[in-house]
């Protein structure tokens, strides 16, 4: 009887940069373990690739030292989708957005939830459609919340927070995830998270 390696799926992409670019290096070692299957590009920036469980950290370990990030794929926080800090690595805060994305990307939660950052206030990043957005204003960050990209009832997310210097984005965000992750129903999307628990609620409960 033929034996089946049992595959899980991950995401994979290059890591917060200027816009979302792949090096040809990291091309071949993903076309590598590739073989006939398709990939599937999202549209928050990543890759989706099925490998075999019993090679995951091995994969990994040989995307990683190319410069790929990998991520889990599910009900998890995903990878912060960016702008293209077409300003400047500084003036954009790239180094903000590459501490959230590490301190946030891949934690568990009760459904995919979608960060977004902005550099600028253009919005390339489109933070405000997104469940949980962050935009560059100046020298200080905004935060929005409950925002939804898809279907008849799609809108804009409120602002939660503004004003925010980095320590206070990110604890903000971390008290924000966490919330959600005990007090979220299974499967409930976040929009209906912040619709259920009430914006003041919130806004209490985070300090």
């Amino acid at each position: 009887m033929e034996s089946h390696v049992k595959k899980i799926k991950i995401a994979v992409n290059g890591g917060i940069d200027f816009g979302s670019k792949l090096t040809a290096k990291q091309l071949l070692v993903i076309a590598k373990y590739l073989g006939e299957q398709e990939l599937e590009l999202t549209t928050f920036q990543q890759l989706y690739l099925e490998i075999p469980e019993n090679q995951k950290q091995q994969m990994i370990d040989e995307f990683t030292a190319v410069g790929l990030h990998c991520y889990p794929v599910g009900n998890y926080v995903k990878s912060l989708r960016t702008c293209n800090f077409c300003k400047g690595a500084e003036e954009e805060g790239m180094p903000v957005a590459m501490e959230l994305n590490k301190r946030i990307a891949g934690i568990p939660v009760p459904f995919t939830l979608k960060p977004a950052y902005t550099g600028c206030p253009v919005g390339c990043g489109e933070p405000l459609v997104n469940d949980i957005g962050v935009m560059k204003i100046k020298d200080s960050y905004n935060l929005y919340i409950g925002g939804k990209t898809k279907g008849h009832d799609a809108r804009a997310g409120q602002l939660f927070r503004e004003n925010l210097n980095p320590s206070e984005l990110y604890s903000a965000v971390e008290q924000l995830i966490q919330l959600y992750s005990e007090q979220g129903k299974k499967r409930e999307p976040f929009h209906k998270f912040v619709n259920r628990m009430g914006f003041d609620t919130l806004d209490e409960s985070i300090g």
